[in-house]
């Protein structure tokens, strides 16, 4: 049947919609005034709206409608969300409880277990985590542990040394173990060795 009184019917409101107030939608029509979330009523655009069928939401309304649910799947960041929408009027369809789980894990996970062995910082004793592990001489060191044992110049990979589990900067290695003598580590008399 042919439309002869101008533009097409509003997805909400079923009214004429002209071209200068239309919104489109998942292939519908509405009046700018009529785009709205079916549930809380909030003013819907184009970054904002979230289709299901023939209805429209808001992103937040939607997520709670038809999103994943349980623990885990909040609003944001590390979110518990147990907001059901009840409040809204968005019926939930609730499958059968899950059993609770167990407070302590039968099978720990990878995580779980690099937890437990985290490597110890031989010049501290505390916990070097992956964004902070240096290693030298075989052994994970922190960023700000990397350092020589007698100056404390900062090390890097061109200037470390390591003796009996400690780190060094190649000039103090070379005053405190390196060869003694006439030429050797700055010393004009040769001292004899003990």
């Amino acid at each position: 049947m042919p439309n002869w009184g101008g533009g097409a019917k509003c997805g909400a409101c079923e009214k004429t919609v002209y071209h200068a107030e239309e919104i489109q939608c998942n292939g519908r029509s509405f009046h700018k005034t009529c785009f709205l979330c079916m549930a809380c009523r909030k003013a819907l655009d184009s970054t904002t709206v979230a289709a299901h069928e023939s209805e429209i939401y808001c992103k937040t309304c939607y997520g709670r409608k038809y999103g994943p649910k349980g623990i885990g799947f909040g609003q944001g960041a590390g979110c518990l969300s147990t907001d059901t929408g009840d409040h809204l009027g968005l019926n939930l369809q609730q499958g059968s409880p899950k059993p609770a789980r167990p407070s302590t894990p039968t099978n720990p996970s990878k995580f779980a277990k690099k937890m437990v062995d985290v490597d110890k910082c031989p010049r501290c004793g505390k916990s070097v985590y992956a964004a902070e592990k240096i290693m030298g001489g075989g052994k994970p060191w922190h960023k700000t542990c990397f350092r020589c044992a007698i100056c404390g110049k900062s090390l890097e990979s061109t200037n470390v040394t390591d003796k009996d589990g400690e780190l060094y900067c190649k000039v103090c290695y070379a005053k405190n173990f390196g060869p003694k003598g006439i030429g050797f580590g700055g010393l004009t008399q040769v001292e004899k060795r003990e």
